[in-house]
């Protein structure tokens, strides 16, 4: 009867071992990302881009994203939560290092230095479900809600897409949680953003929209710096991100938030 209570301790014995070591590797390795010089990371609350966890910890597809190619860049990410509005004000000002919360490149190659892109997306319009707006032109006279700063709000103060009708009203919201809030209340009768976060807020909280075939822009998302930045990281994170599509690690980042990752890696996919 001794026999086997002595194998069980030597047993408990090399699994308690087992579990100094695991953790002694963690600590070695947070003792080792701690030394690296840091990358602050402004990012807004953009499910499943940038967001944070029941723990108060960043995560999404950016952070993801980031904590992998900074890493390989030598660098320690940071991410801060800002108020969206005033991001540029905060880059040019130094507070934070770069733009990284699901921020489209296009139409604005000249307002930053970009490294990208990393992945494809389409701004889109969602109406609720019995609505009778199906198309773009049906927006006509109707009151359209859009975060403030984004490129929606661009493409409808523009006016520069013909397919776009003259409509009654534009809101522009701080906050992206309110926006869908409006559309559900009856405040708008259209709601214009990424069409990932639209699917991901009717999955987290239960809301039914419905978005329209037709795509307000496909675009390019990437990593925005200053233009005075001459640091050359925007440029070797560039060159990071290709060599993690290459890898595969980007698609498998993405497959743990996205039904259809390969659909947002490649340009074809989001041709209009």
């Amino acid at each position: 009867m001794k026999q086997p209570r002595k194998h069980l301790l030597c047993l408990l014995l090399a699994l308690w071992l087992t579990g100094v070591l695991l953790a002694g590797c963690a600590a070695d390795t947070a003792d080792a990302n701690a030394d690296l010089p840091v990358i602050t990371v402004g990012c807004d609350n953009y499910p499943p881009f940038t967001y944070v966890d029941s723990d108060g910890k960043p995560v999404g597809i950016d952070v993801e994203l980031a904590d992998e190619a900074f890493r390989r860049m030598g660098y320690r990410p940071e991410f801060v939560t800002i108020n969206w509005a005033e991001k540029n004000e905060l880059l040019e000002n130094g507070v934070i290092d770069c733009i990284w919360s699901s921020f489209s490149m296009s139409g604005r190659a000249d307002e930053y230095t970009w490294a990208g892109p990393y992945m494809y997306s389409h701004q889109v319009v969602a109406v609720m479900p019995d609505s009778d707006i199906q198309t773009l032109a049906d927006l006509a006279g109707k009151t359209v809600v859009v975060q403030a700063t984004t490129k929606p709000e661009s493409l409808f103060l523009d006016g520069n897409d013909p397919r776009i009708p003259e409509i009654r009203a534009l809101h522009s919201l701080q906050k992206r949680e309110l926006i869908y809030s409006y559309l559900a209340k009856g405040y708008a009768d259209a709601v214009a953003a990424h069409e990932i976060s639209i699917l991901q807020f009717m999955k987290d909280y239960g809301f039914e929209f419905r978005i329209l075939e037709e795509p307000l822009e496909a675009v390019e998302l990437g990593v925005a710096f200053s233009r005075s930045d001459d640091r050359g990281i925007a440029q070797a994170l560039s060159a990071t991100l290709e060599e993690m599509q290459a890898d595969g690690t980007t698609r498998s980042i993405l497959a743990g938030y996205l039904a259809d990752p390969d659909k947002y890696l490649e340009a074809d996919g989001y041709a209009d």
